[in-house]
């Protein structure tokens, strides 16, 4: 999409990718490693732990966007990549790395929240998060954080950063799902049996609800926002100061 999440043209594609797999690996240490503490400090009370657990990620993707959005967008999640492809940001022949970095990336950050907590390394989660009423949540929470991304992008960039931070730590509380809202994300809390996870099982689900989601996004984006409301220049998180 015109004003989506580009990058300057002379930055590399291997730098891009790097930035992609850490940015999401520091995203994943955030989400599980705050559930984990948060978990740890509440004395059993769920409300409190949710409350840590949304803070610290919210204020996290604030920082990581700021950090690395100048280097390859700030996707940090295959919805974003994939939204930005429908709408013409990205080329489709970058996807597929994107992807892979952002992936290898969540996995990575599960495992170093876990060695910094004690945990094991891997665990199949075993939190239950099944049903439509979730699956609907997913919907909702993924079509909200493009929504975000994509009007902020092409209407006030130096904003994104901070629309997208406080958006993610309302719909830990707004949505029935907790906002997962990101394919990468949800694979890799596959892995933790710890206060973020979620079952193997209930996986395929969230991801169909997201890429739905996603595909409404970039649909809604592109007659809610057109190329003539903004000009010809796309936005860039690269404007980030």
């Amino acid at each position: 999409m015109p004003g989506s999440l580009v990058v300057p043209d002379q930055t590399s594609l291997a730098r891009r990718l790097t930035a992609e797999a850490t940015g999401t690996a520091f995203l994943l240490a955030a989400v599980v490693g705050s559930g984990i503490m948060g978990d740890r400090l509440s004395g059993g009370n769920a409300a409190v732990a949710l409350l840590a657990n949304s803070l610290a990620t919210g204020a996290t993707l604030v920082a990581l966007i700021l950090a690395f959005g100048p280097v390859s967008g700030a996707h940090f999640n295959p919805a974003v990549t994939l939204c930005d492809a429908l709408g013409r940001g990205i080329g489709w022949r970058h996807v597929p790395a994107y992807i892979a970095a952002q992936i290898a990336g969540a996995f990575t950050g599960v495992a170093c929240a876990h060695l910094m907590f004690g945990e094991p390394v891997f665990a199949a989660s075993r939190h239950v998060r099944s049903g439509a009423a979730q699956m609907f949540g997913e919907f909702i929470a993924t079509l909200g954080l493009l929504a975000v991304i994509g009007s902020c992008v092409r209407l006030r960039s130096h904003a994104v950063p901070f629309a997208v931070g406080p958006y993610i730590t309302g719909a830990y509380w707004f949505t029935s799902s907790t906002s997962f809202a990101n394919p990468a994300v949800t694979l890799a809390r596959s892995v933790t049996d710890t206060f973020s996870g979620i079952r193997p099982q209930d996986v395929p689900g969230f991801v169909a609800a997201q890429l739905l989601g996603t595909v409404t996004a970039a649909a809604l984006l592109s007659w809610l926002v057109p190329a003539a409301t903004y000009g010809s220049k796309p936005g860039s998180f690269a404007d980030v100061p």
